[in-house]
């Protein structure tokens, strides 16, 4: 992805160096948790008991100790994050009509408090509807190319750009229908709607991709590989067959390998929101 020596977004919240270590809880802990909120998940159910741009060098404060490594993964999330506000920002206003409210992203290391509970390394990147703000480790980005097996810049552009997406739904109220039709289901058909808001967070993410490449002309060679790769990595079957043997469709929470690959690509290859409709569409 191209990406050095462009603006940054003025909306990352530095946190690094201020929080702990990552809590315990074991291995077991451990893989419960990115299984269950890798890539939107709610952290509150699990955790809680059970702009105007600027350098992307500048961002942020108390990031003292941080290696290059870190520093210069730092600044690629805010480049990122500033594509999506530029994108975002004009596709509410052409084709929505409305004022895109640009979300924060926070930085931690460690562990950190949001709106939704405590965030940890453990959870993966999320975004806390209650404060509208993405939360990530930075740690991440190695568990995507190792644990994963889904290297690359773009991957990580794809996980930001899916988090960026549930905030989408979240300020057209899409998300909050979704929670409460959740409380009055059982625990697969309830499932069955958070795959289909997974999907769709999924499938605008592409849509980013495509209208950042109109707009800044980002993509390399590659890239849109790098994204499916990632898709493809964190579908629920290849995650249940991996931590467990086999698959429980009804225990699905974020679509299947091949569901998240097609609607990630949907986006990116038509551009248009009002084709994202996953809650309406056969699976």
């Amino acid at each position: 992805m191209r990406w050095q020596g462009r603006q940054g977004s003025g909306n990352v919240e530095d946190r690094r160096g201020r929080g702990g270590l990552a809590i315990g809880g074991g291995i077991g802990g451990v893989i419960v948790l990115v299984l269950s909120l890798l890539f939107g998940g709610n952290p509150s159910d699990i955790l809680n008991g059970g702009g105007g741009g600027q350098p992307a060098a500048e961002q942020g404060t108390g990031a003292s100790g941080n290696t290059a490594a870190q520093d210069e993964q730092g600044q690629f999330v805010s480049v990122v994050l500033k594509d999506t506000e530029d994108v975002w920002n004009k596709l509410f206003q052409e084709q929505l009509g409305q004022q895109y409210r640009e979300p924060t992203l926070v930085l931690f290391s460690g562990r950190d408090q949001s709106g939704c509970g405590t965030a940890t390394a453990a959870t993966g990147p999320f975004y806390c509807p209650a404060d509208q703000k993405v939360y990530i480790d930075l740690s991440f980005y190695d568990q995507l190319r190792s644990r994963f097996k889904a290297p690359g810049d773009f991957a990580m552009a794809y996980v930001i750009a899916h988090e960026v997406g549930h905030h989408i739904q979240n300020q057209l109220g899409i998300s909050g229908q979704v929670h409460e039709q959740q409380q009055r289901l059982g625990k697969a058909e309830a499932n069955a709607l958070s795959v289909r808001l997974e999907l769709q967070a999924d499938f605008l993410a592409g849509v980013w991709a495509h209208h950042a490449q109109e707009m800044k002309n980002i993509l390399e060679n590659g890239d849109i590989e790098e994204a499916l790769g990632a898709a493809n990595a964190i579908g629920d079957d290849r995650l249940q067959m991996e931590s467990q043997g086999y698959v429980v469709p009804d225990a699905f929470t974020h679509g299947t390998s091949e569901q998240r690959m097609y609607w990630f690509k949907k986006g990116f290859q038509t551009g248009d929101i009002n084709q994202g409709d996953t809650f309406k569409e056969s699976f």
